[in-house]
Formats: structure tokens, sequence, C-alpha cells
């Protein structure tokens, strides 16, 4: 499936504004020296490519595992109506993805999760994350979730250059 899920009509506030960057900045830091964990969840820096402006992008978000290594993410904005800025930059981009935490970067594709799949990712969340239960609730968007496959050496080519 692609990455298709439509704005809602309705939904809590989206956190945004110089506050919230500054806070993302700081997290992020933290994350790639030591790993993360923040409200009781772990935490990654995801790495994308600006749909428009083609500049890297990064975000802490919280993750859950996945099969085969993967990460699993839910583009929630906490309830908000839209989806968060990095899902549209992921959509444009789905190959030109990083993760990165406790000192390690490793290149991803980004496959958003639907019909079983998704049903059973958000079990899944759920079961250990109940506050995205209360997000849904916020929002009449169903909350899009992603699969982060590590790539293989092989899509080297399309792969974000690691940061020095």
């Amino acid at each position: 499936m692609g990455f298709d899920t439509r704005i809602g009509t309705r939904g809590a506030r989206q956190p945004k504004g110089r506050l919230m960057r500054w806070m993302n900045r700081v997290m992020a830091s933290r994350i790639r020296r030591k790993g993360g964990n923040a409200m009781g969840m772990n935490v990654l820096v995801l790495v994308t490519l600006g749909r428009k402006s083609g500049v890297e992008r990064e975000t802490p978000v919280g993750w859950f595992p996945g099969p085969d290594d993967s990460w699993v993410i839910v583009a929630s904005a906490a309830g908000a109506a839209g989806n968060p800025a990095w899902y549209y930059n992921l959509a444009a981009h789905p190959g030109r993805v990083r993760v990165e935490m406790g000192g390690r970067s490793t290149a991803v594709t980004a496959e958003q999760l639907a019909g079983a799949e998704r049903a059973e990712a958000w079990r899944q969340i759920n079961g250990v994350a109940p506050r995205f239960a209360e997000y849904q609730t916020k929002t009449d968007r169903e909350l899009p979730i992603i699969r982060l496959t590590p790539r293989s050496s092989r899509h080297s080519a399309d792969q974000i250059i690691p940061r020095q």
C-alpha cells in the first residue's frame, strides 16, 4: 500500500513551534549518543528528505519492534487531524530514509502497513503503548503505521549519506 492516508476533519492540536523544534534537536542528540527511551517508550531519530526542499529532516519518533529486525512507527501527531510532516517526506522518498540511535545509522525503506498486517501491528502497539488508542479517539483519520526495514548494501546508491 502507498502512503495515502488523508487528513481528518477533527483532531488534537499538532505540536509545533520553536520550543518543539528545540526539544526535538536536544532529544535527537541524546538518542544518537545513547539510544533512546522517552515517556516510557523506545525512541529513534528518523532522518528523511524534505518532500519539497530535499533537505534532511530529523525527527525523534517512538518505535516498536517489527519482524526481521525492522522498526514500526506510528504517524500519530498526538491525534491531530493532519499527518505529521515526516509522513509526507516518507511518502515522497520511501527509499531515502535513515534511522539513527545509539551511535548507529541504518539506511531503511519505509512501507505503510495495510489490512491484516496493519491490524496485527496496531494490536501489538496498543498492548504496550495504550496512548496510541487515545490518540486515535481524538481524530477521525486512521493513524498510519509504517514499517522501516533495513536496506541491504546492494541498495546503497539510494541511501542517504550518513552524517560525519
